[in-house]
Parts: C-alpha cells; structure tokens; sequence
C-alpha cells in the first residue's frame, strides 16, 4: 500500500487555453479538486507555495478552506519557504488550521527555491544574522517555529492582563498537540535529509535534487532516503517516519490525454543549475499507456522506497480534467503496483 496525493503549483494564466485564468480561479478550484479527490480515495491535498509569482503563495487560508469542505484527506503543503515566515505567527496560523482539520494537516517546509525577485524575504522584512546565509536563516526559523510547536509555555504573562491568565509561562495559542509530529523537510541534498532526520521530521523529495553522484534521480533519491532513515533511527526517535516524493505521471487513456502528454518531451532526466551554482538533477515525467506505466514506476527506485507518492497536477487544465488524472492513475496503475 502506498499513500497517493496530489500537488499543486496553482499556476494561472490569461491564455485562452488556460482554465485558471486568476488567483480566485486557482484558489476555488484547489477547494473543488481537493473535494473530488477525496471523493475518489486520493489521500492528500498538497500545494505548492511560491511567493512574487502567479502561482499559490499563501497556504493557510487554502489550507483551512479545504479542512472545512472536506473530511478524510490528508491537507498539506510542498513547501513553505521558511526564509519568508514569522515563526510565532506561522505557529498560530498552522494551529487554527490543523484544528479546523481535526489533525490532518501535513506542512512541507523548506530553505526556498530560485524565486521570482531578488531577495524577496528582505522585502518581507527578513535579514540573515550576520555571518548567515539566506539557508541557515531559514532553517533558524524552522528551529524557532518546532520549537513552538512542542506547546511549552516562553512568555511571561502581563501581571495585569486582559483577560485572566493560566498559570506559568504562556505558549503560542491556538495549539495543536500533534502537529510537531506531522512536519516535512523538502530536501534537496542528502546532508539535509540527514539534517531533518536529526530534528524528527518527515523527509519531502520532489522532482529535483543536487546532483551529488552523476546517477539518475530517482537513484540519487533513493539514496537520499536510505540516508535519512538510517540518521532517523540513529538519533533515536520512536515515531516511524514518512518519505514523500514528488513525480509528474499521467495515463494515457484516451485522445485528449496523447494530445495533452503523448509526445511529453521530458521523458529523461535533465541537468540544469539550482540558483546560480547548483548543478541539479531535474526528474523526468511519467507518460505512457497504462500497462507501460505500471512498468515505468516500477523501476523508480525512489517511489519503491517513499511510502507516499504525491502526483503534481496541470492546475490550468482545470478541476474535471485533473480529476480524470488522478482516477486514472487510482485505477489503472495503483492496483497494479500494489499500492491499492
């Protein structure tokens, strides 16, 4: 059995051919397919969150708009950019929602991807401490905001308060009590998969990593996950983790979808840089009738080792067509595999 989940960019366009043509479009048709998705057994909604751009950018009011509407599915993000976030008011956003979630909330952070401004987190008042680097700033803030999570009272009260106070010290309210256990890292190298193992976090590795050995990616991913459970144990937590990773796959099962991906010209991986020195590996996309495909993931090393498998999903082609993705997948290749 393996969990199978959507994500999301929330990409938009004016183009005639785009079926999200604003960011109220994208926004009430991720509600629309995150209801249909559970309708079909898919078991989570994720969405990306990319900031300056006509994509998805602020996750908690999509978030708590889709606990509301649905029941079952898994809700989460892939990924916050930490150099853009407040701890403190993350943790009381990330709260709310879980509890309007009744605790199915899954929040993917991260150190950020190349974006679409220049320094982008100094316009939203962020600076690195000197001596930092824009990573370790965010992944300072990621510290701050586990730390939060955990419940434990840091504030000293006001002796005269508005309203009368619980003994001790006060935390971030509103608080969930399980949330700390259901953060993701998206990880890029191994030594952060190592680094989010350490702090007792689920491990996210989406469709790109550094090209740290000249293999393949999903080699390279599987490689990274072997590293990330072996430093989890290690470390001695007791919680089993989860490994997530990212792919782009469609089954071919009719005209509309050969017309859309049959001729998908991203059917290898690509080297490419990650910001302006990187050197990446880009993952390939799965496309092919639904016998082959099977066969495809199948030998995807890094699928066979992640016991949640999100698909990412063509926002602009609107919420009837996406769905049609998803079932096809749901019931053409999971059985096949396993997986259902």
């Amino acid at each position: 059995m393996k969990n199978i989940g959507f994500l999301s960019f929330g990409h938009w366009s004016s183009s005639a051919h785009s079926q999200a043509r604003s960011a109220a479009d994208v926004l009430n048709q991720s509600i629309d397919l995150a209801i249909a998705a559970e309708e079909l057994g898919v078991d989570g909604a994720y969405f990306r969150v990319h900031h300056f751009a006509r994509q998805a950018a602020s996750p908690f009011p999509l978030l708590a708009a889709v606990a509301a509407r649905t029941s079952k599915i898994e809700i989460g993000t892939g990924v916050i950019d930490m150099r853009y976030e407040n701890p403190l008011y993350m943790a009381e956003n990330a709260g709310a929602a879980d509890l309007i979630s009744a605790g199915r909330l899954q929040l993917g952070l991260s150190r950020g991807s190349p974006e679409q401004v220049i320094d982008g987190w100094r316009l939203f008042g962020y600076h690195p401490a000197p001596g930092e680097t824009d990573a370790d700033m965010a992944r300072r803030h990621t510290e701050a905001f586990l730390t939060v999570l955990a419940g434990d009272g840091f504030a000293r009260p006001n002796p005269r308060p508005m309203f009368p106070n619980p003994p001790g010290l006060l935390r971030i309210e509103p608080h969930s009590e399980t949330l700390r256990e259901r953060i993701w890292w998206g990880s890029a190298s191994n030594a952060t998969a190592i680094w989010a193992a350490e702090r007792g976090m689920n491990l996210q590795s989406s469709t790109l990593k550094v090209d740290e050995t000249g293999e393949p990616l999903h080699v390279q991913q599987r490689k990274q996950i072997d590293a990330y459970r072996e430093a989890y144990k290690k470390t001695g937590h007791t919680r089993e983790p989860r490994v997530s990773v990212a792919r782009s796959v469609f089954a071919l099962t009719n005209d509309l979808d050969r017309a859309y991906f049959g001729h998908d010209r991203n059917s290898r991986d690509q080297i490419g840089t990650h910001g302006d020195v990187t050197r990446s590996v880009f993952g390939r996309s799965y496309a092919a009738e639904p016998d082959r495909l099977v066969e495809l993931l199948r030998d995807d090393e890094a699928i066979q080792a992640a016991d949640t498998l999100l698909l990412t999903v063509p926002s602009q082609l609107g919420v009837d067509y996406n769905t049609h993705v998803l079932e096809s997948i749901l019931t053409h290749v999971a059985p096949e595999l396993g997986w259902r």
